[in-house]
């Protein structure tokens, strides 16, 4: 199957850069280019787009916005967001992953970790980056203010509906470990990891991995450690 990858960002330079890596995969194609956070919803819809690499900082709707228009939307269910990001910490990224996005992805990374990045996403797997994410949420939510706090007061009380092993999983999960990782640590199958963390996306109300993680660190089951 072939990966439907739509660009946002208001550079094209950058959109063009991506377009000859992405189009230089036998198993993906660019499908439509965006130059702000409107026009990547339209086309992402338009294009039936599988992964939209979508920037941050666009003039207009920017990326964030864009990310939860297209999370929000039923129609767009298996679309996946990946943020790209000049910043390596940005409290916009994490505001991403809490709308809907799978991960992020540094714009100065190697080509290989894009073309992966695109594979993951599209497969429904893994979180992208997990320790860089992971740390980067953790950093973020650190560094907050309790008074400006954001958080769904109603997701600590939702983790009352997981059973103690799907807690468990969830821990490892907001650790950045992949199943076949948690599977080794708590003595499982990796097929048992997977129905625990499909069970506590269902329960939690998570689009992903992502979201899993975020959760996990604004209801307070894992706490925030700054370097």
């Amino acid at each position: 199957m072939t990966i439907r990858v739509l660009l946002a960002d208001d550079q094209a330079l950058l959109r063009s850069a991506f377009r000859v890596l992405v189009d230089s995969e036998p198993d993906m194609e660019v499908v439509g280019e965006a130059s702000d956070g409107l026009e990547a919803v339209r086309m992402t819809k338009e294009q039936r787009a599988d992964v939209v690499l979508m920037d941050i900082r666009m003039p207009g709707t920017d990326g964030l916005a864009a990310t939860r228009m297209i999370s929000a939307d039923p129609d767009l269910a298996d679309v996946r967001v990946v943020i790209l990001t000049t910043f390596e910490v940005d409290d916009y990224v994490v505001q991403s992953l809490r709308a809907g996005a799978s991960g992020f992805l540094g714009k100065g990374s190697e080509p290989e970790e894009l073309l992966n990045a695109i594979r993951i996403a599209a497969g429904g797997q893994a979180l992208l980056s997990p320790a860089a994410t992971t740390g980067l949420i953790s950093r973020f939510l650190a560094q907050q203010d309790p008074a400006d706090d954001d958080r769904d007061p109603a997701r600590g009380e939702r983790l009352d509906s997981l059973t103690g092993r799907e807690r468990e999983v969830l821990v490892q999960v907001a650790g950045g470990h992949s199943n076949d990782e948690i599977a080794e640590r708590l003595e499982v199958s990796p097929l048992t990891v997977k129905t625990h963390v499909n069970r506590a996306m269902a329960k939690l109300g998570a689009r992903d991995r992502a979201q899993l993680v975020v959760i996990a660190y604004e209801s307070g089951l894992v706490r925030p450690r700054v370097e």
